[in-house]
Protein backbone atom coordinates (compact mmCIF):
# COMPACT_ATOMS: atom_id res chain seq x y z
CA UNK A 1 0.00 0.00 0.00
CA UNK A 2 2.93 2.52 0.91
CA UNK A 3 4.01 2.14 -3.20
CA UNK A 4 0.34 3.29 -4.28
CA UNK A 5 0.83 6.28 -1.76
CA UNK A 6 4.15 7.45 -3.21
CA UNK A 7 2.52 6.62 -6.85
CA UNK A 8 -0.12 9.03 -6.54
CA UNK A 9 -0.52 12.70 -6.95
CA UNK A 10 1.07 15.20 -4.77
CA UNK A 11 -1.37 16.76 -2.64
CA UNK A 12 -2.42 20.60 -3.46
CA UNK A 13 -2.22 23.57 -1.31
CA UNK A 14 -5.33 25.76 -0.33
CA UNK A 15 -5.64 28.73 -2.68
CA UNK A 16 -7.86 30.76 -0.47
CA UNK A 17 -5.59 33.06 0.74
CA UNK A 18 -4.32 33.68 -2.89
CA UNK A 19 -8.04 35.07 -3.53
CA UNK A 20 -8.66 36.83 -0.50
CA UNK A 21 -5.30 38.33 -0.89
CA UNK A 22 -5.49 39.48 -4.02
CA UNK A 23 -9.37 40.22 -4.16
CA UNK A 24 -9.78 37.44 -6.51
CA UNK A 25 -13.78 37.47 -5.35
CA UNK A 26 -14.60 41.13 -5.07
CA UNK A 27 -17.03 42.06 -7.41
CA UNK A 28 -16.39 45.83 -7.08
CA UNK A 29 -16.00 47.28 -10.66
CA UNK A 30 -12.75 48.38 -11.33
CA UNK A 31 -11.62 52.00 -10.77
CA UNK A 32 -12.42 54.09 -13.53
CA UNK A 33 -9.78 56.29 -14.26
CA UNK A 34 -10.48 56.96 -18.12
CA UNK A 35 -9.92 60.93 -17.33
CA UNK A 36 -7.21 60.62 -15.38
CA UNK A 37 -5.79 58.80 -18.41
CA UNK A 38 -7.61 61.38 -21.12
CA UNK A 39 -5.39 64.13 -19.43
CA UNK A 40 -2.38 62.49 -18.90
CA UNK A 41 -2.19 62.00 -22.24
CA UNK A 42 -2.60 65.30 -23.00
CA UNK A 43 0.02 66.51 -20.89
CA UNK A 44 2.44 64.00 -22.75
CA UNK A 45 1.54 65.18 -26.24
CA UNK A 46 1.39 68.64 -25.76
CA UNK A 47 4.25 69.69 -22.87
CA UNK A 48 6.60 66.71 -23.29
CA UNK A 49 6.63 65.12 -26.71
CA UNK A 50 7.35 68.10 -28.64
CA UNK A 51 10.55 68.47 -26.86
CA UNK A 52 11.38 65.02 -26.98
CA UNK A 53 11.07 64.98 -31.21
CA UNK A 54 13.35 67.81 -31.25
CA UNK A 55 16.15 66.97 -29.67
CA UNK A 56 15.90 63.15 -30.76
CA UNK A 57 15.48 61.40 -27.12
CA UNK A 58 14.62 58.89 -28.60
CA UNK A 59 17.74 57.71 -29.89
CA UNK A 60 19.82 58.42 -27.02
CA UNK A 61 17.54 56.28 -24.74
CA UNK A 62 15.76 54.09 -26.93
CA UNK A 63 12.58 54.87 -25.12
CA UNK A 64 9.71 56.04 -26.94
CA UNK A 65 6.40 56.18 -24.97
CA UNK A 66 2.82 55.19 -26.85
CA UNK A 67 -0.23 55.75 -25.76
CA UNK A 68 -0.67 51.85 -25.31
CA UNK A 69 2.41 51.82 -22.72
CA UNK A 70 0.34 55.39 -21.19
CA UNK A 71 -2.92 53.54 -21.11
CA UNK A 72 -1.70 49.83 -20.50
CA UNK A 73 -1.78 47.64 -16.99
CA UNK A 74 0.73 47.63 -14.55
CA UNK A 75 3.43 45.33 -15.50
CA UNK A 76 5.03 42.08 -13.32
CA UNK A 77 8.60 40.99 -15.14
CA UNK A 78 9.79 37.33 -14.25
CA UNK A 79 13.59 37.60 -14.06
CA UNK A 80 16.70 35.24 -12.96
CA UNK A 81 18.58 31.69 -13.83
CA UNK A 82 16.70 28.77 -15.61
CA UNK A 83 14.41 26.26 -13.76
CA UNK A 84 14.25 28.28 -11.01
CA UNK A 85 10.52 28.14 -11.01
CA UNK A 86 9.61 31.28 -12.81
CA UNK A 87 7.20 29.82 -14.76
CA UNK A 88 5.96 27.36 -12.39
CA UNK A 89 5.59 30.79 -10.28
CA UNK A 90 3.19 31.99 -13.01
CA UNK A 91 0.89 29.01 -12.97
CA UNK A 92 0.73 29.00 -9.43
CA UNK A 93 -0.65 32.80 -8.90
CA UNK A 94 -3.19 32.12 -12.08
CA UNK A 95 -4.10 28.71 -11.08
CA UNK A 96 -3.28 27.43 -14.44
CA UNK A 97 -1.81 23.98 -13.82
CA UNK A 98 -3.41 21.32 -15.43
CA UNK A 99 -5.05 23.30 -17.98
CA UNK A 100 -3.77 23.18 -21.42
CA UNK A 101 -2.26 27.06 -21.22
CA UNK A 102 -0.08 26.45 -17.89
CA UNK A 103 3.38 27.63 -18.93
CA UNK A 104 5.72 24.55 -20.19
CA UNK A 105 8.17 23.91 -17.04
CA UNK A 106 10.35 21.26 -16.21
CA UNK A 107 14.46 21.00 -14.55
CA UNK A 108 15.96 21.62 -17.96
CA UNK A 109 15.94 25.50 -19.63
CA UNK A 110 12.42 25.37 -20.80
CA UNK A 111 11.04 29.18 -21.51
CA UNK A 112 13.07 30.43 -24.59
CA UNK A 113 11.00 33.11 -25.48
CA UNK A 114 9.32 36.29 -23.71
CA UNK A 115 6.01 35.70 -22.54
CA UNK A 116 3.21 38.19 -22.05
CA UNK A 117 0.31 36.57 -20.29
CA UNK A 118 -2.75 39.17 -20.11
CA UNK A 119 -5.75 39.40 -19.96
CA UNK A 120 -8.47 38.38 -22.51
CA UNK A 121 -12.23 36.90 -23.05
CA UNK A 122 -10.93 33.44 -23.59
CA UNK A 123 -8.10 31.61 -23.83
CA UNK A 124 -6.02 32.15 -26.52
CA UNK A 125 -2.03 32.89 -27.97
CA UNK A 126 -0.76 35.20 -29.88
CA UNK A 127 1.96 35.32 -32.23
CA UNK A 128 4.54 37.94 -31.41
CA UNK A 129 4.24 39.57 -34.73
CA UNK A 130 1.09 40.25 -34.20
CA UNK A 131 1.42 42.08 -30.94
CA UNK A 132 3.78 44.28 -32.29
CA UNK A 133 1.66 44.81 -35.31
CA UNK A 134 -1.21 45.86 -32.80
CA UNK A 135 -0.62 49.93 -31.90
CA UNK A 136 -3.55 49.55 -29.27
CA UNK A 137 -0.93 47.33 -27.06
CA UNK A 138 2.12 48.49 -25.67
CA UNK A 139 4.46 46.15 -27.61
CA UNK A 140 4.50 47.86 -30.82
CA UNK A 141 7.82 49.30 -29.84
CA UNK A 142 9.48 46.05 -29.54
CA UNK A 143 9.33 45.47 -34.08
CA UNK A 144 12.54 47.34 -33.73
CA UNK A 145 14.59 44.14 -31.99
CA UNK A 146 13.88 42.60 -35.61
CA UNK A 147 12.19 39.84 -36.72
CA UNK A 148 14.00 37.02 -34.77
CA UNK A 149 13.17 38.70 -31.44
CA UNK A 150 9.38 38.52 -32.64
CA UNK A 151 9.91 35.18 -33.00
CA UNK A 152 10.62 34.52 -29.50
CA UNK A 153 7.73 37.00 -28.29
CA UNK A 154 4.52 35.05 -27.63
CA UNK A 155 1.41 36.65 -25.72
CA UNK A 156 -1.14 34.11 -23.48
CA UNK A 157 -4.69 35.66 -23.01
CA UNK A 158 -6.30 34.10 -20.42
CA UNK A 159 -9.66 34.86 -18.67
CA UNK A 160 -8.65 35.57 -15.41
CA UNK A 161 -10.10 38.09 -12.61
CA UNK A 162 -6.19 39.26 -11.83
CA UNK A 163 -5.32 39.67 -15.25
CA UNK A 164 -7.81 42.59 -15.64
CA UNK A 165 -5.65 44.42 -13.31
CA UNK A 166 -1.99 43.66 -14.36
CA UNK A 167 -0.13 41.92 -17.29
CA UNK A 168 2.55 38.85 -16.32
CA UNK A 169 5.72 38.97 -18.28
CA UNK A 170 7.98 35.31 -18.23
CA UNK A 171 11.70 35.66 -19.61
CA UNK A 172 13.92 32.97 -20.83
CA UNK A 173 15.96 32.21 -18.29
CA UNK A 174 19.67 33.34 -17.52
CA UNK A 175 22.17 30.97 -18.55
CA UNK A 176 25.73 31.82 -17.56
CA UNK A 177 27.94 30.18 -20.26
CA UNK A 178 25.75 31.16 -22.99
CA UNK A 179 26.68 33.66 -25.64
CA UNK A 180 24.47 36.76 -26.61
CA UNK A 181 24.57 35.84 -30.10
CA UNK A 182 23.60 32.33 -29.88
CA UNK A 183 20.38 33.67 -28.63
CA UNK A 184 19.66 35.04 -31.95
CA UNK A 185 18.30 39.01 -31.06
CA UNK A 186 20.02 41.28 -28.61
CA UNK A 187 18.62 39.86 -25.14
CA UNK A 188 20.16 42.42 -22.53
CA UNK A 189 18.36 45.43 -24.87
CA UNK A 190 15.23 43.44 -25.06
CA UNK A 191 15.56 42.67 -21.03
CA UNK A 192 16.00 47.00 -20.67
CA UNK A 193 12.98 47.55 -22.67
CA UNK A 194 11.09 45.45 -19.99
CA UNK A 195 12.99 46.55 -17.01
CA UNK A 196 12.34 50.13 -18.19
CA UNK A 197 8.41 49.53 -18.19
CA UNK A 198 8.10 47.09 -15.21
CA UNK A 199 6.25 47.91 -12.19
CA UNK A 200 7.79 45.07 -10.12
CA UNK A 201 10.51 43.08 -11.40
CA UNK A 202 10.53 39.57 -9.24
CA UNK A 203 14.29 38.02 -9.74
CA UNK A 204 13.71 34.68 -8.91
CA UNK A 205 16.40 32.16 -7.24
CA UNK A 206 16.60 28.33 -6.77
CA UNK A 207 18.46 27.65 -3.29
CA UNK A 208 20.61 24.72 -4.89
CA UNK A 209 22.04 27.29 -8.00
CA UNK A 210 23.56 30.42 -6.29
CA UNK A 211 26.16 31.46 -8.76
CA UNK A 212 26.36 34.74 -9.80
CA UNK A 213 27.87 34.96 -12.95
CA UNK A 214 28.71 37.34 -15.53
CA UNK A 215 24.81 37.54 -17.27
CA UNK A 216 23.75 38.04 -13.79
CA UNK A 217 25.97 40.38 -13.17
CA UNK A 218 25.00 42.17 -16.50
CA UNK A 219 21.17 41.67 -15.63
CA UNK A 220 21.99 43.59 -12.55
CA UNK A 221 23.74 46.60 -14.17
CA UNK A 222 20.42 47.12 -15.86
CA UNK A 223 18.38 47.31 -12.80
CA UNK A 224 20.31 50.21 -11.40
CA UNK A 225 17.64 52.83 -10.51
CA UNK A 226 15.34 50.57 -10.04
CA UNK A 227 15.65 49.27 -6.90
CA UNK A 228 12.26 50.27 -5.40
CA UNK A 229 10.68 47.95 -7.99
CA UNK A 230 13.02 44.55 -7.12
CA UNK A 231 11.87 41.74 -5.45
CA UNK A 232 14.44 39.13 -4.87
CA UNK A 233 12.40 35.38 -4.71
CA UNK A 234 14.30 32.65 -2.79
CA UNK A 235 11.65 30.16 -4.44
CA UNK A 236 11.65 26.15 -3.65
CA UNK A 237 12.20 26.76 0.21
CA UNK A 238 10.89 23.89 1.38
CA UNK A 239 13.46 21.38 -0.35
CA UNK A 240 16.05 22.68 1.98
CA UNK A 241 16.10 21.70 6.00
CA UNK A 242 16.09 24.84 7.87
CA UNK A 243 19.76 25.31 8.92
CA UNK A 244 20.81 24.86 5.25
CA UNK A 245 18.14 27.48 4.18
CA UNK A 246 19.34 29.80 6.19
CA UNK A 247 23.35 29.54 4.75
CA UNK A 248 21.70 29.79 1.56
CA UNK A 249 19.89 32.53 2.68
CA UNK A 250 23.11 34.84 4.08
CA UNK A 251 24.97 32.90 1.07
CA UNK A 252 22.51 34.81 -1.45
CA UNK A 253 22.74 37.85 0.46
CA UNK A 254 26.59 38.04 -0.13
CA UNK A 255 27.21 36.79 -3.93
CA UNK A 256 24.14 39.85 -4.37
CA UNK A 257 25.18 42.80 -2.03
CA UNK A 258 28.28 43.86 -4.35
CA UNK A 259 25.40 44.05 -7.06
CA UNK A 260 23.34 46.14 -5.49
CA UNK A 261 24.51 49.16 -4.00
CA UNK A 262 21.36 50.82 -2.22
CA UNK A 263 21.28 51.59 1.63
CA UNK A 264 18.38 49.58 1.81
CA UNK A 265 18.44 46.02 0.73
CA UNK A 266 15.67 44.84 -1.42
CA UNK A 267 12.66 42.43 0.11
CA UNK A 268 13.56 38.75 -0.22
CA UNK A 269 11.13 36.63 -0.06
CA UNK A 270 11.71 33.31 0.95
CA UNK A 271 8.93 30.78 0.03
CA UNK A 272 7.70 27.80 -2.43
CA UNK A 273 5.57 29.23 -4.82
CA UNK A 274 4.36 26.37 -6.48
CA UNK A 275 0.41 24.19 -6.14
CA UNK A 276 2.31 21.57 -4.05
CA UNK A 277 1.92 20.92 -0.41
CA UNK A 278 4.96 22.41 1.63
CA UNK A 279 7.49 19.37 2.20
CA UNK A 280 7.03 18.28 5.77
CA UNK A 281 9.28 19.09 8.57
CA UNK A 282 9.79 22.54 7.03
CA UNK A 283 8.58 26.02 7.93
CA UNK A 284 5.09 26.21 6.35
CA UNK A 285 3.90 29.06 8.59
CA UNK A 286 6.68 31.36 7.86
CA UNK A 287 6.89 30.16 4.34
CA UNK A 288 2.98 31.16 3.98
CA UNK A 289 3.51 34.35 5.54
CA UNK A 290 6.25 35.54 3.12
CA UNK A 291 3.59 34.26 0.46
CA UNK A 292 1.11 36.43 2.11
CA UNK A 293 3.06 39.15 2.24
CA UNK A 294 4.60 38.82 -1.46
CA UNK A 295 0.50 38.64 -2.79
CA UNK A 296 -0.03 41.99 -0.79
CA UNK A 297 2.86 43.74 -2.24
CA UNK A 298 1.91 42.54 -5.42
CA UNK A 299 -2.02 43.70 -4.95
CA UNK A 300 -0.42 47.18 -3.69
CA UNK A 301 1.17 47.83 -7.42
CA UNK A 302 -2.29 47.43 -8.77
CA UNK A 303 -3.66 49.65 -6.01
CA UNK A 304 -1.19 52.07 -7.34
CA UNK A 305 -0.83 51.82 -10.97
CA UNK A 306 -2.19 55.41 -11.48
CA UNK A 307 0.15 57.01 -9.69
CA UNK A 308 3.54 54.37 -10.77
CA UNK A 309 2.08 55.72 -14.03
CA UNK A 310 2.07 59.55 -13.42
CA UNK A 311 5.05 58.71 -11.77
CA UNK A 312 6.89 57.31 -14.47
CA UNK A 313 5.92 59.90 -17.13
CA UNK A 314 6.97 62.86 -14.64
CA UNK A 315 9.98 60.99 -14.51
CA UNK A 316 10.54 60.53 -18.11
CA UNK A 317 9.80 64.41 -18.69
CA UNK A 318 12.85 65.23 -15.90
CA UNK A 319 14.88 63.37 -18.16
CA UNK A 320 13.89 64.34 -21.54
CA UNK A 321 14.15 67.84 -19.85
CA UNK A 322 17.77 67.55 -19.11
CA UNK A 323 18.44 65.57 -22.38
CA UNK A 324 17.59 68.95 -24.34
CA UNK A 325 19.27 70.97 -22.12
CA UNK A 326 22.70 69.16 -22.57
CA UNK A 327 21.93 69.57 -26.65
CA UNK A 328 21.69 73.31 -26.19
CA UNK A 329 24.47 73.41 -24.44
CA UNK A 330 26.72 71.61 -26.30
CA UNK A 331 25.36 73.35 -29.58
CA UNK A 332 25.54 76.88 -27.74
CA UNK A 333 29.69 76.19 -27.24
CA UNK A 334 29.99 75.36 -30.64
CA UNK A 335 28.49 78.52 -31.87
CA UNK A 336 30.57 80.19 -29.62
CA UNK A 337 33.82 78.58 -30.56
CA UNK A 338 32.99 78.75 -34.66
CA UNK A 339 34.69 81.30 -36.39
CA UNK A 340 34.72 82.09 -40.02
CA UNK A 341 37.79 79.98 -40.90
CA UNK A 342 37.34 77.18 -38.59
CA UNK A 343 36.61 73.68 -39.90
CA UNK A 344 33.34 73.05 -38.04
CA UNK A 345 33.50 68.93 -37.46
CA UNK A 346 37.10 69.54 -36.12
CA UNK A 347 35.55 72.28 -33.62
CA UNK A 348 32.67 69.90 -32.68
CA UNK A 349 34.75 66.89 -31.95
CA UNK A 350 37.33 68.74 -29.59
CA UNK A 351 33.89 69.42 -27.83
CA UNK A 352 32.61 65.91 -27.97
CA UNK A 353 35.76 64.50 -26.60
CA UNK A 354 36.36 66.49 -23.92
CA UNK A 355 32.70 68.25 -22.30
CA UNK A 356 33.97 68.71 -19.38
CA UNK A 357 36.96 71.47 -20.55
CA UNK A 358 33.83 73.36 -21.85
CA UNK A 359 31.75 72.56 -18.66
CA UNK A 360 28.99 71.29 -20.29
CA UNK A 361 27.82 68.53 -17.68
CA UNK A 362 28.96 71.21 -15.08
CA UNK A 363 27.39 74.33 -16.76
CA UNK A 364 23.76 72.18 -16.50
CA UNK A 365 24.17 71.35 -12.69
CA UNK A 366 24.96 75.30 -11.93
CA UNK A 367 22.16 76.78 -13.26
CA UNK A 368 19.41 74.42 -13.70
CA UNK A 369 17.47 72.26 -10.86
CA UNK A 370 19.60 69.12 -12.00
CA UNK A 371 20.47 65.95 -9.57
CA UNK A 372 23.79 64.80 -10.46
CA UNK A 373 22.47 61.36 -10.13
CA UNK A 374 20.04 61.91 -13.25
CA UNK A 375 22.49 63.16 -15.61
CA UNK A 376 23.46 60.78 -18.63
CA UNK A 377 26.49 59.54 -18.75
CA UNK A 378 29.09 61.32 -21.59
CA UNK A 379 30.12 58.26 -23.51
CA UNK A 380 26.51 58.19 -24.74
CA UNK A 381 26.59 61.55 -26.36
CA UNK A 382 29.57 60.45 -28.43
CA UNK A 383 26.77 57.83 -30.00
CA UNK A 384 24.40 60.55 -30.49
CA UNK A 385 25.96 62.83 -31.98
CA UNK A 386 28.28 60.33 -34.43
CA UNK A 387 24.51 59.85 -35.67
CA UNK A 388 22.95 63.30 -35.30
CA UNK A 389 25.08 66.06 -36.63
CA UNK A 390 24.92 69.06 -34.12
CA UNK A 391 23.68 71.46 -36.89
CA UNK A 392 20.71 69.54 -37.10
CA UNK A 393 19.22 70.85 -33.85
CA UNK A 394 17.91 74.82 -32.88
CA UNK A 395 18.74 76.20 -29.30
CA UNK A 396 15.78 76.14 -26.90
CA UNK A 397 15.50 79.91 -27.10
CA UNK A 398 14.78 79.47 -30.50
CA UNK A 399 11.89 76.42 -30.29
CA UNK A 400 9.24 78.96 -29.17
CA UNK A 401 6.02 80.07 -31.05
CA UNK A 402 3.65 82.46 -30.59
CA UNK A 403 0.86 80.44 -30.27
CA UNK A 404 2.21 77.54 -28.53
CA UNK A 405 4.98 79.04 -26.00
CA UNK A 406 8.02 77.90 -25.02
CA UNK A 407 8.83 73.97 -25.49
CA UNK A 408 11.20 74.48 -22.43
CA UNK A 409 8.90 76.53 -20.44
CA UNK A 410 5.46 73.58 -21.05
CA UNK A 411 7.84 70.83 -20.14
CA UNK A 412 9.13 72.43 -17.00
CA UNK A 413 5.33 73.57 -16.05
CA UNK A 414 4.34 69.60 -16.63
CA UNK A 415 7.31 68.76 -13.86
CA UNK A 416 6.30 71.22 -11.46
CA UNK A 417 2.87 72.30 -11.66
CA UNK A 418 0.94 69.63 -14.37
CA UNK A 419 1.97 66.07 -13.35
CA UNK A 420 2.00 66.90 -9.46
CA UNK A 421 -1.61 68.33 -9.64
CA UNK A 422 -3.07 65.40 -11.41
CA UNK A 423 -1.10 63.10 -8.95
CA UNK A 424 -2.92 65.06 -6.00
CA UNK A 425 -6.67 65.00 -8.15
CA UNK A 426 -6.49 61.21 -7.87
CA UNK A 427 -6.21 60.57 -3.90
CA UNK A 428 -10.11 61.19 -3.90
CA UNK A 429 -10.73 58.72 -1.79
CA UNK A 430 -9.59 56.13 -4.53
CA UNK A 431 -13.36 56.01 -4.99
CA UNK A 432 -14.57 54.09 -8.39
CA UNK A 433 -15.62 55.87 -10.74
CA UNK A 434 -15.68 59.24 -9.30
CA UNK A 435 -12.27 60.11 -11.43
CA UNK A 436 -14.60 61.87 -14.41
CA UNK A 437 -13.46 65.15 -16.26
CA UNK A 438 -15.79 67.24 -13.68
CA UNK A 439 -12.95 66.45 -11.20
CA UNK A 440 -9.97 66.54 -13.12
CA UNK A 441 -10.90 69.30 -15.27
CA UNK A 442 -9.33 67.07 -18.13
CA UNK A 443 -7.79 70.30 -19.20
CA UNK A 444 -8.30 73.01 -16.96
CA UNK A 445 -6.49 72.91 -13.33
CA UNK A 446 -8.21 70.96 -11.41
CA UNK A 447 -10.91 72.68 -8.57
CA UNK A 448 -9.89 72.95 -5.16
CA UNK A 449 -11.62 70.08 -3.23
CA UNK A 450 -11.10 71.92 0.07
CA UNK A 451 -12.73 74.93 -0.59
CA UNK A 452 -16.30 75.33 0.57
CA UNK A 453 -18.77 75.95 -2.08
Amino acid sequence: PEEVEDASEPTKRDRSHLESTLKLNEDKPADDFSGVLQRLRKIYHSSIKPLEQSYRYNELRQHEITDGEITSKPMVLFLGPWSVGKSSMINYLLGLDDTPYQLYTGAEPTTSEFTVIMHGPKLKTIEGIVMAADSARSFSPLEKFGQNFLEKLIGIEVPHKLLERVTFVDTPGIIENRKQQERGYPFNDVCQWFIDRADLIFVVFDPTKLDVGLELEMLFRQLKGRESQIRIILNKADSLATQELMRVYGALFWSLAPLINVTEPPRVYVSSFWPHEYHPDTHKDLFLKEEISLLEDLNQVIENRMENKIAFIRQHAIRVRIHALLVDRYLQTYKDKMTFFSDGELVFRDIVEDPDKFFIFKSILAKTNVSKFDLPNREAYKDFFGINPITSFKLLSQQCSYMGGCFLEKIEKAITRELPDLLGSIGLGKKPNILSCDITGCGETPKNRYRKP
